[in-house]
């Protein structure tokens, strides 16, 4: 009986049914924080797959854009950014079968699954929930450009000094890794954008207009990377030389392998070529201040018969300011819209100058793609849609250049870059 009493006086107590209240709770209450916890966890590694697809993505983008093997970079990121145990194979397309990119060729789409234990529902739940994120990246337009320095290390890639007047009419990239990849100074004016870079393009007031900037960028690819490496093994060369008052007329084949072959090459008066190919085997290409040279169709290679065992022979060209030049690039064949193309098996131990007075006329690229490339051009000179390519471009003094691209003309350059798309 006193029992009873007891549990009745307990039952009928206002802090007795509060503790029979918090007890019938309390399951609720650990269930609640368990499951609060559970959420926590598998929003984290959520977000962790997800990053890590998204940089596998990109990884595997960045390689197509290089022309690398998007599989092998992928699955490097995947290792190298691994938070989470795979539990599935992961998947890479290129291009990718489903989703945003699908059928893209520059697009690479990674999905990757774990499965993870969650420390309240395992007790509950013998399997651990399978975890899923995907991403796709794609190499997509980064903008046009006439002038392309391929620079990889941290030297300047683009320099534009003194009275320099560059219109280039499209943009100018550079693959520099510079904190001032493209160094502007003096009272040079340019007129061009994008301006992009691998490291920092700094902004200038000798930017004209609306110029765009874009730094860390991806480095662009070299756009003539798939011309042959000259050979001239078999071809007889034959000493060149023009005197200030002569006159001389080349003729040449646009057959690589039976094109005219030069060597010890000297112009101070008046040569005319042909349409075809002109090698140079070693020396440099030397150009006189009252030099007039003239050619349609013409490609000049820098190059030399002992190129593979011994770079540094590989010719260069000199050519003075007050020369008058008028060339234009062939618009079929192996060097099709090239008008200069310097041996890129060339050692770094040159600059190449290109000039030309106010009556000079260029029409087609300038492809120096391991020296430096120098232009000291003057007010008054045509191009019609001139590209560059060179390992370093400078421009100096008084030069000037004002880009027109009619219709018809060589086109510039589609730099890339990288984004995920999906």
């Amino acid at each position: 009986m006193r029992l009873k009493r007891t549990f009745l006086a307990f039952a009928r107590s206002k802090r007795g049914n509060v503790i029979v209240a918090a007890a019938a709770s309390l399951p609720v209450v650990i269930g609640s924080a368990g499951l609060a916890t559970d959420t926590l966890e598998w929003t984290l590694w959520k977000r962790q797959l997800q990053r890590q697809a998204d940089s596998a993505a990109l990884s595997g983008a960045f390689a197509l854009a290089q022309g690398k093997n998007h599989v092998t970079s992928v699955n490097g990121d995947i290792a190298r950014t691994a938070e989470l145990t795979l539990t599935a194979t992961p998947v890479i397309e290129s291009p990718p079968t489903t989703g945003a990119g699908t059928g893209n060729t520059s697009a690479v789409r990674v999905a990757l699954q774990t499965g993870r234990s969650l420390p309240f529902s395992s007790l509950f739940v013998s399997t651990a929930p399978t975890i899923k994120a995907e991403s796709t990246a794609a190499v997509v337009n980064n903008g046009n450009y006439c002038l392309i320095a391929l620079e990889p290390t941290t030297a300047v890639g683009i320099t534009m000094s003194g009275n320099a007047t560059v219109n280039m009419g499209c943009g100018m990239a550079t693959n520099s890794k510079s904190s001032n990849a493209v160094y502007v100074n003096g009272s040079s004016t340019i007129t061009a954008t994008p301006i992009a870079a691998v490291g920092t393009v700094v902004p200038n007031s000798n930017y004209t207009g609306t110029t765009v900037f874009k730094s860390h960028q991806v480095p662009q690819k070299d756009p003539f990377a798939s011309l042959p490496d000259p050979d001239i093994s078999t071809l007889n060369c034959q000493s060149l030389s023009v005197s200030p008052n002569g006159n001389k007329s080349l003729t040449s084949t646009s057959n690589p392998a039976t094109a005219t072959c030069l060597k010890n090459v000297d112009v101070k008066g008046t040569l005319t070529l042909g349409p075809g190919i002109y090698y140079v085997d070693g020396g440099s290409f030397n150009v006189g201040s009252q030099a007039v040279i003239s050619g349609t169709g013409v490609t000049i290679i820098l190059t030399s018969k002992t190129a593979a065992s011994d770079p540094s022979s590989i010719a260069t060209m000199s050519m003075n300011g007050g020369a008058q030049i008028n060339l234009s690039a062939p618009t079929t064949g192996t060097y099709a819209g090239v008008i200069m193309y310097q041996d890129r098996r060339a050692l770094d131990v040159a600059s190449n100058t290109v000039n030309g007075n106010s009556s000079s006329f260029y029409q087609g690229a300038l492809y120096f793609p391991k020296q430096q490339l120098t232009f000291n051009g003057t007010t008054g000179m045509s191009t019609d849609c001139l590209q560059m390519v060179g390992r370093r471009v400078v421009f100096l003094g008084n030069s000037s250049i004002s880009n027109v691209c009619p219709t018809g003309g060589p086109h510039s350059f589609t730099g890339t870059a990288v984004r995920l798309i999906g």
